[in-house]
């Protein structure tokens, strides 16, 4: 089932607008659109929204297409200070896991946090991930 983008973290009401007039209504539409470089730039230009916060979107989205990460487990992993799959792909997972909790005790951000083998599974996959965005 596609991701409306219009759900990504921290994607406003008129932000989302703004996108479906370009004709992006899901996450991977998004990142169809806009994961090279250039294309950002375009699409920042067609709609008003800085290139920056088009990367953070497209990024968010590019975490939910790794199979077991919800909405929630990215924006925990995001908070830790990992943005990016790539980034995901060479953590440590008991190093992350750790990290993952001490953040939670504090922001509460997820009601049940995942496993150390989860997180791991998790690392596994984003290293497999394709390499779809472009800096």
């Amino acid at each position: 089932m596609p991701y409306p983008v219009a759900k990504l973290d921290g994607m406003t009401a008129q932000a989302a607008a703004k996108l479906r007039k370009q004709g992006i209504r899901t996450a991977e539409k998004l990142i169809e659109v806009a994961s090279r470089a250039r294309s950002r730039r375009r699409l920042a230009k067609q709609t008003g929204i800085a290139d920056p916060q088009l990367l953070e979107w497209v990024n968010i989205a590019n975490y939910l297409q790794i199979k077991g990460m919800g909405a929630a487990k990215a924006k925990l992993i995001r908070a830790t200070g990992v943005n990016t799959v790539r980034d995901l792909g060479i953590r440590n997972p008991a190093t992350l896991a750790r990290r993952m909790r001490e953040l939670n005790e504090k922001q509460k951000l997820v009601r049940a946090l995942p496993s150390e083998a989860s997180v791991k599974v998790l690392i596994e996959r984003a290293r497999k991930h394709d390499r779809k965005i472009t800096y």
